[in-house]
């Protein structure tokens, strides 16, 4: 018997081989990965999504991820249920989203605090921007800076006045170190050339009552807690911290219209984790946009004291890296350390 290795005789017996094997493949298992995995966005949703809001419920941003969560499901045709995972400056929501299984399934409602503690140079549990990816920016809320109802401050130049003469006599509250209305407060300090001293509390809640008081003399506050004690006249608004004035007070000027420049905002939107098909997010996100548009959503986001939004995809992901480039530069420059 010949049994010399004759390699186009070899070459003739493997094609056929490799097109069964390629033929089986593209009618098994692989084939069936590939198509679904093209076909994704047109069979999803086909099960309940979960929105982990990485807060306590009852507060305004459990009320605003329900409300989203009810546009969702008018939206996509299932149903969407809130999670809520609080703790740890919104750490511990963010890591749970961070490490769920990227299908479209759990979502994330993000807000300032998550690009804060990405900025903060703290150790994390994950990677804001490898671990998530961006859907949508629906809700900005403009913060205000208030003071007492009998305050002798009457506007932004009475404020920075007192500043420059009294020094760090000024003291100014804010919900916590690192939150969003310290860094918001301090950013303004900054650009008003101003060292005010920081009185820091637990919750916004318990700032207001001693501002009310007469403790301390100003803080900056986001229009959900701040329009109901401008509205019912139990504090007195110098100034909106946002680029041009808000319908909610269209007669109070804005810091830059008064010679600061400076702005801030509060904001949400939703995050799926890192590795999500892009045709899912894309659909994602174009409904989150589209209800955006909508007269009723705008209406009930507007109720909530804020402005909506409908930043895609992509515009979302530039916004997230400004502002974690924007906290991350102010807390080296203010030497603010999370704790």
């Amino acid at each position: 018997m010949n049994l010399k290795f004759h390699p186009l005789r070899f070459a003739r017996f493997i094609q056929p081989a490799w097109l069964c094997v390629l033929a089986l493949a593209c009618c098994g298992p692989l084939g069936a990965w590939a198509q679904s995995g093209a076909n994704s966005a047109q069979s999803y949703p086909s099960k309940p999504i979960r929105l982990v809001v990485p807060f306590a419920p009852g507060g305004a941003a459990d009320i605003l991820g329900r409300l989203i969560a009810d546009r969702m499901q008018k939206d996509l045709g299932q149903s969407v249920v809130i999670i809520n995972k609080d703790g740890g400056g919104t750490i511990i929501g963010v890591d749970f989203v961070a490490k769920s299984q990227a299908d479209g399934y759990t979502l994330l409602l993000a807000n300032d605090a998550a690009a804060i503690n990405s900025g903060s140079g703290r150790k994390l549990p994950y990677d804001l921007l490898k671990d998530l990816t961006p859907v949508s920016l629906v809700y900005s809320g403009p913060q205000i800076i208030l003071v007492n109802k009998n305050s002798r401050l009457n506007n932004l130049a009475d404020l920075v006045k007192m500043g420059k003469s009294e020094g760090d006599k000024l003291r100014y509250a804010t919900s916590g170190i690192g939150s969003s209305t310290h860094l918001s407060t301090a950013s303004f300090a900054e650009a008003a050339g101003i060292k005010p001293t920081h009185v820091p509390y637990r919750g916004i809640a318990p700032a207001i009552n001693d501002l009310q008081g007469g403790h301390v003399d100003f803080l900056v506050a986001g229009t959900a807690s701040a329009l109901p004690l401008v509205r019912g006249g139990s504090a007195k608004p110098l100034a909106i911290l946002s680029k041009n004035r808000s319908a909610l007070l269209p007669q109070l000027p804005t810091a830059i219209e008064q010679g600061v420049n400076t702005e801030s905002a509060g904001w949400y939107g939703v995050m799926a984790p890192a590795g999500t098909p892009s045709d899912i997010v894309q659909k994602l996100s174009n409904a989150l946009t589209a209800a955006v548009e909508t007269p009723e959503f705008r209406d009930r986001l507007q109720a909530l004291a804020g402005d909506p939004q409908g930043l895609n995809a992509a515009q979302f992901g530039q916004f997230i890296r400004s502002e974690i480039q924007k906290f991350g530069t102010l807390m080296r420059t203010q030497d603010i350390q999370l704790q």
